[in-house]
């Protein structure tokens, strides 16, 4: 813990933890994961930013993500950690504006594709998780481009929401509709930090 830590901490200031975790999936089967961040997507919306519905569907995606491990390409994630809720939020809103900026994140809720049988499959997905949480979390303090820490810290994700501390939740993932492809060049072009596994 440095300085700064110890001396907010003695002053009995919250630590806010605000993190993004880029996971790039590749290969014909990761196209049934885009249903469920579909869905993911829709139950989040409908639940106009219920902090439990999010956090469910927090978890639904993490353990999606960590069954298809056998896909991961490769990740990246940044984060600090702040001592004022405002700033928290701003950074969190500054993630959201970013993450939704990307190559083909923005979900359409209303478009329904299940009648069309000839959709081309993705042979890459992306998915960005933002949070913000009080306290510390180490799992999530640290270089996630590796498998271990990548498994360590989705993990750690669905920890936060059974204790609770979670307050801000996100989840963007690029195509984000089924029949929408992330080319190899795209990839490149708009997730620049990916870090190979």
């Amino acid at each position: 813990m440095g300085l700064r830590d110890r001396f907010n901490q003695l002053s009995g200031q919250t630590r806010f933890v605000v993190c993004r975790i880029f996971v790039h999936l590749s290969g014909r089967e990761v196209a049934p994961l885009l249903g469920v961040l579909n869905q993911a997507a829709r139950k989040a919306i409908d639940s106009e930013g219920d902090m439990q519905v999010l956090g469910e569907q927090l978890v639904r995606v993490c353990e999606s993500l960590l069954e298809y491990e056998t896909f991961w390409q490769s990740a990246a994630n940044e984060g600090d950690v702040v001592w004022d809720e405002g700033e928290a939020g701003d950074y969190v809103s500054e993630l959201f504006t970013d993450s939704a900026g990307r190559y083909g994140s923005a979900v359409d809720v209303d478009s329904n594709n299940s009648e069309n049988f000839a959709i081309p499959m993705t042979q890459n997905v992306v998915v960005m998780i933002a949070v913000a949480c009080e306290g510390e979390v180490s799992e999530l303090e640290t270089n996630l481009a590796d498998i271990t820490a990548l498994r360590a810290g989705l993990k750690a994700l669905i920890d936060l929401n059974y204790r609770g501390t979670l307050r801000a939740i996100q989840i963007h993932f690029s195509p984000a509709q089924l029949g929408d492809e992330l080319t190899s060049d795209q990839l490149i072009e708009n997730f620049p930090e990916l870090i190979p596994l």
